[in-house]
C-alpha cells in the first residue's frame, strides 16, 4: 500500500502519523521487520522525521468491510480538481477498519486515477463538500489553501434548541486529542479552536444552524454545539461516547460541510462549490 505523507500535518515522525491515522496497525512490529519503506526502498524506523510530501510504502491485509450503501455525488471536475459530495458514513482516507470503503479508494478506482488525493478531510460521520487534486503539480498548492486557513468554510447542523441562547455567536475553547482515544476534550487554558455559530432556523425542540469553523480541530463543531448544551442530533460522541454497529446507517449525524470557498491558487479563479444534500427538516 502506498501513502503520501501530507502538507501541515503535525506529526513529528512518521511513526507517530502512522499510529494516529491506523491506529489498529502494529506500526512497531512492522518498522522492527523493515516492512515500511519510502519511495526508494529504504527502511523507516520510529525516529525517522516526518516530511510533507513523502511516500510510505507498507502491506495491510485488510478486513472484511461492511459496504457503505450510499453514492458519492460529483459536483465538479476539471484537469487539477475532483469536488464530491461525500455521503455519511463513507471515511475520506483509508484508516483503521475503513480501507476499501473509503471516498479515496472508491474514487481511485472509478476514475482510474492513482494520484488522486484528498485537499482536506470530512470525518466519517460527516457528509457534504470534500476536494480532491487528481495531479501531482496540483497538491501542494491546494493542499497548503487548507493548512493556511484560505478556505471559507461553511457547515450546517440540525441540533438542540435552547431559547436562552443567543445568536450569532462566536464558540472559542481550547481542544484536546489523546492518541487512541476515540473523543477530544475541552480544558482551561489558551484556545486552540474558534467557531462562529449563526440560528437558521427552529423546528419543535431542534434547530438548524450554519457554522463557520475558523480552525479545524478534531471534532470542533461537535464538541462546541455540545459544550452549548446543544449537540448535534445522532452525534454518538457527544455528549456521551456511544457504540454503534458498523452495519447500522439508519441514524446519520446531523452535520453537512454545506459548501467551500476560496481564491484558487493555480488559476486566481473564485470558486465556490455548494453541497446538494440536506439534512432534516422535519421537526421532532
Amino acid at each position: 500500500m502506498r501513502l503520501l505523507l501530507p502538507h501541515g500535518d503535525p506529526a513529528t515522525t512518521i511513526v507517530e502519523y502512522l499510529e494516529r491515522e491506523m491506529p489498529d496497525d502494529n506500526w512497531q512490529r512492522a518498522m522492527r521487520d523493515a516492512e515500511v519503506v519510502d519511495e526508494k526502498s529504504r527502511p523507516i524506523s520510529d525516529a525517522t522525521r516526518y516530511r510533507a510530501g513523502i511516500q510510505v510504502y507498507f502491506y495491510r491485509v485488510p478486513a472484511q468491510e461492511v459496504p457503505v450503501p450510499f453514492e458519492i455525488g460529483i459536483l465538479h471536475e476539471d484537469e487539477n480538481l475532483l469536488v464530491v459530495d461525500k455521503p455519511h458514513f463513507l471515511a475520506t482516507i483509508p484508516r483503521g477498519r475503513h480501507v476499501t470503503e473509503t471516498a479515496t479508494v472508491r474514487l481511485r478506482r472509478q476514475f482510474d486515477c492513482p494520484d488522486l488525493t484528498p485537499a482536506h478531510r470530512l470525518d466519517r460521520a460527516t457528509a457534504g463538500v470534500l476536494l480532491f487534486t487528481k495531479t501531482k503539480h496540483a497538491r501542494r498548492p491546494y493542499q497548503e489553501l487548507f493548512s493556511s486557513r484560505n478556505v471559507t468554510k461553511e457547515y450546517e447542523a440540525v441540533a438542540g434548541f435552547d431559547a436562552a441562547l443567543h445568536f450569532p455567536r462566536v464558540v472559542r475553547s481550547r481542544i484536546l486529542k489523546e492518541h487512541g482515544v476515540m473523543t477530544a476534550y475541552e480544558e482551561p487554558g489558551e484556545p486552540n479552536s474558534e467557531t462562529l455559530i449563526e440560528l437558521v432556523e427552529t423546528f419543535g425542540t431542534a434547530a438548524r444552524y450554519r457554522l463557520f469553523p475558523k480552525t479545524g480541530k478534531t471534532h470542533q463543531l461537535r464538541i462546541h454545539l455540545s459544550s452549548l448544551g446543544i449537540p448535534i442530533e445522532n452525534d454518538p460522541y457527544y455528549p456521551v461516547f456511544t457504540s454503534v454497529p458498523a452495519d447500522d446507517f439508519t441514524r446519520p449525524l446531523q452535520l453537512l460541510a454545506r459548501a467551500l470557498e476560496f481564491t484558487d491558487p493555480l488559476t486566481g479563479e473564485a470558486r465556490c462549490f455548494v453541497s446538494a444534500r440536506h439534512l432534516r427538516t422535519d421537526a421532532p
